[in-house]
């Protein structure tokens, strides 16, 4: 049975989608004004035990910046720190560096 060279496009650019879209989160956006002073948050009482304060962030939205409120996480294993993410500066201007589960 022949396959068509047609029916493999829909799955070829879903991966090819898939490929620059995790590309792209490596590459850093730079911001040339700084952001604001995070927000203070009140924080909530935890959804049970085990659970992780992710502090909230301001994001660029492409015209200004948004607050993204904090949140409750259960760590992705035993012992695991969440490392926040912050603003970092460079000639460039201002790129953001994600936090991540150590």
């Amino acid at each position: 049975m022949k396959r068509s060279f047609a029916g493999r496009i829909p799955g070829s650019l879903v991966l090819a989608g898939a490929l620059c879209a995790a590309s792209a989160s490596a590459v850093p956006i730079y911001v040339k004004i700084a952001p604001p002073a995070p927000v203070v948050e009140t924080r909530v009482v935890a959804p049970g035990p085990g659970y992780i304060w992710v502090g909230g962030y301001h994001r660029w939205d492409g015209k200004a910046y948004v607050w993204m409120p904090g949140r409750w996480a259960l760590p992705p294993r035993p012992h695991a720190v969440w490392v926040a993410g912050h603003w970092a500066h460079s000639h460039h201007g201002y790129w953001w560096k994600e936090g991540h589960w150590k």
